[in-house]
C-alpha cells in the first residue's frame, strides 16, 4: 500500500472479482469482508496484504473495518459490493424494508459510517424490471438519505463490452458524496464478437482467443486428482491470452504484480465425463444448449454464455453449470472458466471444481470492475499510480481447505453446521497445521 493511490473496501468480496478490478484501475483494496470462510481464504491467497473479515456485515462497525486495515482516519475512497437482494415489493410495506434486503440496508449503513467519497453497488439487471423496480427506486432514495447522489439513470453493463469473453449483464449504480464531481458510467470498450452493432468499437476477445493458448487438462493423468502441473505446452497466445498470461508489463494495469511460477497450470482439476456425454458433447452444435444436458457448447468466434455459480451446501451444494469446450469433447476447466472471466492466470481459485467454479460464478469480472472503477477514480480526480513492489501470493493449503477446515482457519462456526464446539483458538490451531501440511504436499 502506497500514500498515492486511492482507497477502497470490498464487502461481499467472495473470491476478489470486484478487489481485482479496482486494484487494476489504482485502488489499495484495504479490507475485504466475506462471509463464506472457503471464499475468505482464497481472497487471502491472491490479495495477502488485504485485512479479510470473515464474517457477514450485519452488526459490522466501520470502526472494525478501519482497525483490521490499519487506516486509522485515513480518507475511505470507495466502498464497492454487491450485496445480495430480494428486491420483491410488499403490500403496504417499502420494499428496502423487506428483511430479506436487510444486507442491502447494511451497505449503505457501511457506507454511510465509512463516510466514503464514493460507493459501487453491483447486481443482478432485474433490478430495474416490473415489481423490483420499486425497491431500485427506494434504494436510490435510502443513499440519498444517507448524502450520496447516484448516477442515474443506472446503467445494465455487459462484461463482453469491457474485454471479458463473456456475455454477463449486471447492475452497477455509481454514488458519489454530497460536494464531490458528478461521476458517470464507463462507456462501451469493445463491440461483442458475433453481435452487428458498435461497430466503431474494436473487436472484444472470443471464447478462441481467451482458450486457445492453454494446455489440454486431458493430456496429464495427474489432473484427474491434482489441480495444478508443471508443463511446457502453452501455445502461441493471442493478445487476450498474453495478457492473462501477465507476459507485458501493461498486462498488470496499475495492480500489484505477483510473484507467481508462469510454468504451473493451475485451477484445471479434470472431470472425468463418461463415453456418451463425450459423444453428446461432441456432437452439440456450437453457441447452442447441448439437447440433454443443457449446457452451452462454446463458439470459438463468440463469447461465452454468462457463467453461473452453483449452490451452497444449504440447498444441495449443485455444481456450477460449466459449459462445454468449443474444441474438446469435455466441460471447461476452472482454469478456462477463469480465462473467460478475466482472471489472469496467477490468480488461484479452490482446488475443486465445485468451489472454484462456485467463486468465478459469484465474481464480477475483473475486467468488468476494472472500467467501472477507472470512472470512478475519474470522478474522484485521482491519478492512477503504478506501486512496483512485488506481492508474494499466499500460502497455498489456503485453496485446499473444505468448509470446516476453512472455518476452523477463521475461528467461526461451519456455515452449514454449528455442532461443532470447540473453541476457536483450538480450531484455529488445527486448521494453521493442516495448511501447512496442505502446502507442503502441493510443493512435493
Amino acid at each position: 500500500m502506497i500514500n498515492d493511490r486511492p482507497l477502497a473496501i470490498d464487502l461481499f468480496a467472495g473470491c476478489g472479482g470486484m478487489s481485482l478490478g479496482f486494484e487494476q484501475a489504482g485502488f489499495d483494496v484495504v479490507a475485504a469482508v466475506e462471509i463464506d470462510p472457503v471464499h475468505a481464504a482464497v481472497h487471502t491467497f491472491n490479495f495477502p496484504d488485504c485485512a479479510v473479515l470473515p464474517r457477514s456485515v450485519v452488526g459490522l462497525s466501520g470502526d472494525a473495518i478501519r482497525e483490521a486495515a490499519g487506516i486509522g482516519q485515513r480518507r475511505v475512497d470507495v466502498v464497492c459490493g454487491g450485496a445480495p437482494c430480494q428486491g420483491f415489493s410488499l403490500i403496504g410495506q417499502r420494499a428496502v424494508d423487506d428483511p430479506r434486503n436487510l444486507l442491502v440496508k447494511e451497505f449503505v449503513r457501511l457506507v454511510h459510517e465509512l463516510d466514503a467519497r464514493a460507493f459501487v453497488f453491483e447486481n443482478v439487471k432485474g433490478l430495474t424490471l416490473g415489481q423490483h423496480r420499486q425497491f431500485l427506486d427506494e434504494l436510490i432514495a435510502e443513499f440519498g438519505a444517507a448524502g450520496y447522489e447516484v448516477v442515474t439513470p443506472t446503467k445494465v453493463l455487459n462484461a463482453a463490452n469491457y474485454g471479458a469473453p463473456q456475455s454477463r449483464e449486471r447492475l452497477f449504480l455509481i454514488g458519489m458524496k454530497a460536494g464531490e464531481a458528478t461521476a458517470s458510467y464507463p462507456a462501451p470498450l469493445t463491440a461483442i464478437p458475433g453481435k452487428r452493432n458498435q461497430p466503431d468499437l474494436p473487436l472484444g476477445p472470443t471464447c478462441a482467443d481467451a482458450l486457445g493458448d492453454l494446455p489440454d487438462a486431458e493430456e496429464f493423468a495427474t489432473l484427474i486428482e491434482a489441480d495444478q502441473v508443471r508443463t511446457t505446452r502453452y501455445r502461441t497466445p493471442s493478445n487476450y491470452g498474453a495478457e492473462m498470461r501477465c507476459l507485458s508489463n501493461d498486462a498488470w494495469h496499475y495492480g500489484r504484480v505477483r510473484e507467481w511460477d508462469p510454468a504451473m497450470l493451475t485451477s484445471s482439476i479434470r472431470t472425468d465425463h463418461t463415453d456418451i456425454s463425450r459423444r453428446r458433447f461432441a456432437e452439440a452444435v456450437a453457441g447452442a444448449n447441448e439437447p440433454i444436458s443443457r449446457l452451452f457448447k462454446l463458439s470459438p468466434d463468440g463469447v461465452s454464455n454468462t457463467l453461473r455459480a452453483g449452490t451452497d451446501a444449504a440447498r444441495g451444494a449443485f455444481t456450477s453449470p460449466r459449459p462445454i469446450h468449443y474444441a474438446k469433447a469435455r466441460c471447461v476447466t476452472v482454469r478456462e472458466m477463469a480465462r473467460l472471466h478475466g482472471f489472469p492466470d496467477w490468480f488461484r481459485l479452490h482446488r475443486t471444481k465445485w468451489h472454484g467454479a462456485r467463486q468465478i460464478g459469484n465474481a464480477v469480472p475483473p475486467p468488468l470492475a476494472r472500467a467501472v472503477a477507472g470512472s470512478v477514480m475519474k470522478a474522484l480526480g485521482a491519478t492512477p499510480v503504478c506501486d512496483s513492489s512485488a506481492l508474494a501470493l499466499g500460502e497455498v493449503g489456503l485453496l485446499w481447505m473444505d468448509m470446516g477446515q476453512a472455518a476452523a482457519y477463521w475461528g467461526v462456526e461451519t456455515p452449514s453446521s454449528k455442532r461443532d464446539r470447540k473453541s476457536g483458538a483450538t480450531k484455529r490451531k488445527q486448521a494453521d497445521i493442516e495448511v501447512l501440511r496442505l502446502a507442503a504436499l502441493a510443493a512435493e
